[in-house]
């Protein structure tokens, strides 16, 4: 079977690898521009953060959970993946007791997905473990978060891939309608293909358009910013979160990233701003003053591909039988990535994933 995978971000790196190790000739195309979300994001597989998703969200939960554990993580550093854990901090008082309730309760209604135990850090035990915190800081501890370098990993499916056979094509993918579904062209020239898999995240409305599939998917901008310190090992620090968006997050050899924004208005500009840069700083430095002798080294900037109705975007095309979608994971691209790209190549493939998909489907009306 000739399958082609448009897209080389986690998504589509994923469904590639699972769909050469299965045998087909794969054809990984990509257009290798700048904005790519699995490029910029900031490094964080958080599977737990369910109490304001969707309840439409809950099939793709435990999937993602059990690809992590037992495809994913045995990559470990090869990869750049680290079980670091995450620590919730603020002074010690009502807010921060009132998450560490919620915590609890949340544990309590998740039925059949496991989460993580939780520990109460008194005011100044998140700084030793984090050390340019404030010291007047209280936390909760969980260890059910991993650290992630987004490029590393999907290096890693994309080498797995090519080893199984795969080959990659730089250059910019178009669809068009032919007489069994879906043709594809890169620069113009048509690429053979039995089954397509579109996972070109924020791109796959436009790339999808051609074809008459209105996908429910925007691009929302998202501004990393990355600082280096000068000493210490930083590789065995948990992620930071201060309150609801704001979250640190340190890599070995010194690096430590502030993020993120979340700029739906900014379309395709591919540009880091002053006051983005100005609002991360900020943030960091207002919980970890230790972080303002840190050279600072660099913004990444990323297109999260954020459906309208809140709900990815994964399954075949009814009126298209050889279009697959897998796109519209929002922020959380490399928690649900991989194990989307593994239901993508079994769509591929002709298989009925153990998984109801019909919440997802890419031409549902949002």
């Amino acid at each position: 079977m000739r399958v082609v995978v448009i897209g080389a971000g986690i998504v589509g790196a994923s469904a590639a690898r699972h769909l050469a190790e299965a045998g087909s000739d794969v054809h990984m195309v990509d257009t290798g521009g700048d904005g790519q979300a699995t490029a910029a994001g900031a490094g964080i597989v958080f599977p737990y953060q369910l109490g304001d998703r969707p309840s439409g969200w809950e099939p793709l939960v435990a999937p993602a959970l059990d690809h992590w554990a037992q495809v994913v993580d045995p990559f470990g550093a090869a990869a750049g993946v680290a079980a670091v854990g995450i620590v919730n901090v603020g002074p010690d008082g009502p807010d921060l007791r009132a998450v560490m309730t919620f915590l609890d309760a949340l544990r309590e209604r998740r039925g059949g997905v496991p989460l993580p135990d939780t520990e109460w850090l008194d005011t100044g035990v998140p700084a030793r473990r984090f050390p340019p915190l404030r010291r007047d800081l209280a936390g909760i501890a969980s260890p059910g978060v991993r650290r992630v370098d987004g490029r590393t990993l999907r290096d890693h499916l994309l080498a797995l891939a090519e080893a199984n056979g795969a080959r990659r094509v730089t250059g910019a993918a178009t669809l068009a309608a032919g007489a069994d579904g879906v043709v594809v062209a890169v620069d113009g020239e048509r690429l053979p293909a039995d089954t397509v898999v579109a996972a070109a995240g924020a791109w796959s409305a436009r790339l999808c358009e051609p074809v008459g599939l209105a996908l429910p998917v925007v691009p929302v901008r998202g501004q990393v910013l990355h600082v280096d310190l000068p000493d210490g090992d930083t590789s065995g620090w948990p992620m930071i979160r201060a309150g609801e968006r704001h979250y640190l997050l340190a890599f070995p050899g010194g690096r430590v990233v502030s993020g993120a924004t979340h700029e739906p208005d900014a379309g395709f500009e591919h540009r880091a701003t002053a006051g983005a840069v100005r609002h991360l700083l900020a943030d960091a430095l207002a919980v970890a003053p230790g972080l303002a002798d840190a050279t600072f080294a660099e913004v990444r900037v990323g297109f999260r591909p954020v459906s309208t109705d809140g709900l990815p975007v994964l399954g075949r095309v009814s009126r298209l039988p050889n279009l697959v979608v897998a796109t519209g994971l929002g922020a959380n691209g490399l928690t649900f990535g991989p194990s989307a790209g593994a239901l993508a190549a079994e769509l591929a493939l002709g298989r009925e994933p153990d998984v109801d998909l019909a919440a997802f489907r890419p031409d549902r009306t949002p």
